[in-house]
């Protein structure tokens, strides 16, 4: 369970005039087991929502959690963890400070902000001034079954997915039921207003009537990803149809094609997950080689 589907159960609840509390993560020292902001809800009966990654130590966050459901007072809970005792990995002597809340009925409408992750929203949480961010936005040129397998696991990534495609045949909900908005207009219409330093950009149509103005678009931007699908042969032609446009060689370097990293993928699914693990590795400056030939931490 995502962040965001956190506080989508938060929102039911608080509707419900459920008793619960929320649990923030707001500061960790040590190994990353959570990123900050990471929050889990608690119901007084002890449903649970999510999880902060404090391993056995998560039992003395929900019995706080239970306590601030029933009595409204906001509790901060510290703790310092060993490796075996988180979930995920950690050095020994990790500091964990969470701080249990029970938000009124009116964050109901932030809470379902956070979950559309459409906009910014600022967390109430004592002295520790934390802001959810949007999801970063994804746009997928070419409404493809590629588009449709990598706007679900991308979703699961926390972007939020937009598919380009002018085709209506083509561009529609039946067939990308993961797409947060289908646009059906040409590339070289509905980009200018989509990029961004924010953007990342997958084109997937894999026809130079679509490829050409969607890369034409991204070059002018700054969309700090730019991928290309198709065979090396057709990367080689739609750069020497852009470098005849005037576009320099440094400009072109931008254009991560054949897009994706070297797993071995053949079906749509597969590819997905390679077109998504280079943008992971883009997004963190993170090289995309194996954990175990690293040193230093992973997180």
């Amino acid at each position: 369970m995502s962040v965001r589907d956190v506080f989508e159960t938060a929102a039911v609840w608080l509707e419900a005039k459920r008793p619960f509390a929320l649990a923030t993560l707001v500061d960790l020292r040590g190994a990353k087991s959570a990123a900050i902001g990471t929050t889990m809800a608690v119901a007084v009966d002890c449903e649970l929502a999510g999880n902060i990654g404090a391993g056995c130590f998560e039992s003395e966050i929900v019995e706080a959690a239970r306590q601030t459901a029933r009595d409204g007072k906001m509790r901060r809970v510290d703790l310092i963890a060993a490796t075996d005792e988180l979930l995920g990995d950690a050095s020994c002597g990790v500091e964990m400070h969470v701080v249990v809340w029970r938000p009124e009925h009116a964050f109901a409408v932030d809470a379902r902000a956070i979950a559309a992750g459409d906009r910014a929203v600022y967390l109430p949480v004592s002295d520790f001034r934390y802001v959810v961010p949007p999801r970063e936005p994804l746009i997928l040129v070419g409404a493809t079954t590629l588009a449709a397998d990598l706007a679900a696991i991308a979703r699961r990534a926390d972007f939020r997915v937009v598919v380009v495609d002018p085709r209506p045949l083509f561009a529609t909900p039946a067939r990308l039921p993961d797409a947060d908005e289908i646009l059906k207009a040409w590339p070289d219409v509905a980009l200018p207003g989509l990029l961004s330093a924010r953007s990342a950009l997958v084109v997937l149509s894999h026809d130079p009537k679509l490829d050409l103005p969607a890369l034409r678009c991204a070059l002018h931007s700054d969309a700090w990803y730019v991928g290309l699908l198709g065979s090396r042969r057709a990367q080689e032609s739609r750069c020497a149809t852009l470098e005849d446009e005037g576009f320099a060689p440094e400009a072109l370097e931008r254009i991560r094609g054949p897009v994706g990293l070297d797993l071995g993928a053949t079906s749509t699914g597969e590819i997905a997950v390679a077109i998504l693990a280079e943008m992971l590795a883009v997004r963190h400056a993170r090289t995309g080689a194996p954990l175990r030939v690293l040193r230093g931490r992973i997180h």
